[in-house]
C-alpha cells in the first residue's frame, strides 16, 4: 500500500481515534510522542547536567519551545539544548506534564511534589 493509499483508507479515522484514546489513558504515550518528534527543549545548565531537578516547565506560546528550569536563576544566554524525552527518562515525573499546551506552564515545590498550573 502506498502512502497516498494509506492516507485515503476508510479506516484511517478509526486509527486516529484509537491513538487519541491511548493518549488520554496512558500518560507514557506522551513520552513516545515526544520521542518520535524529537521535541527539543532548553534547559538551565544545572538541570541539563542533573545537578538540579526540574521545578518549572513551560511550553512557549509563540515558538512552541519547551523550557525546563530548576532552582537556579535562568538567564537567557546560558541555556542548553536537549531532547524532552531524555529529560523525562531522567525524571519520570515529567510524564505528568508532557501534554502541556502552548502557552502553559507547570511548577512544583520539589521532587515528588505535585505539579500545579498544568491545564
Amino acid at each position: 500500500m502506498t502512502a497516498e493509499q494509506s492516507r485515503a483508507h476508510e479506516d484511517l479515522p478509526f486509527v486516529w481515534w484509537v491513538a487519541d484514546q491511548v493518549m488520554q489513558h496512558d500518560r507514557r504515550a506522551w513520552w513516545m510522542r515526544h520521542w518520535l518528534l524529537g521535541t527539543v527543549c532548553i534547559q538551565t545548565p544545572e538541570v541539563f547536567e542533573r545537578h538540579e531537578p526540574v521545578l518549572f516547565i513551560s511550553h512557549d506560546a509563540d515558538d512552541g519551545v519547551w523550557q525546563l528550569i530548576g532552582a537556579s536563576d535562568a538567564s537567557g544566554s546560558n541555556g542548553k539544548v536537549g531532547h524532552l524525552h531524555h529529560a523525562a527518562d531522567e525524571d519520570p515525573s515529567l510524564i505528568d506534564v508532557l501534554d502541556l499546551r502552548r502557552g502553559r506552564s507547570a511548577v512544583r515545590a520539589g521532587v515528588g511534589e505535585t505539579w500545579t498550573g498544568h491545564v
